[in-house]
């Protein structure tokens, strides 16, 4: 039997795919190229050339697909999570509260 160590409810699948997010703050909304990192049924990850993106965030995400045997992804969510990797760079977690 396999061990499943994630604490997760959903598996987690690992992607590292081009997408685009549009950020939607208080403030305005702006548009940032980045790469899935993992997606789930509940929720996914980025990596985004960004500093930070604040908690609770709306973000609409856009994966295109490269195969006609799977349709692209559109989901609007919700930031959880934003893990500074570098002085420019950061991983974005996202929870999903629906999908187009």
């Amino acid at each position: 039997m396999l061990q499943y160590d994630d604490k997760r409810n959903f598996f987690r699948m690992m992607l590292n795919s081009p997408c685009e997010i549009v950020v939607s703050d208080d403030e305005s909304s702006r548009s940032l190229q980045a790469v899935c990192k993992d997606i789930s049924a509940t929720g996914m990850s980025f990596e985004v050339e960004e500093q930070s993106v604040e908690l609770g965030t709306r973000v609409e995400v856009s994966i295109e697909s490269t195969s006609t045997q799977i349709p692209s992804l559109s989901a609007i969510a919700k930031v959880v999570r934003c893990d500074k990797i570098t002085d420019s760079s950061c991983v974005i977690g996202v929870e999903i509260s629906e999908m187009n």
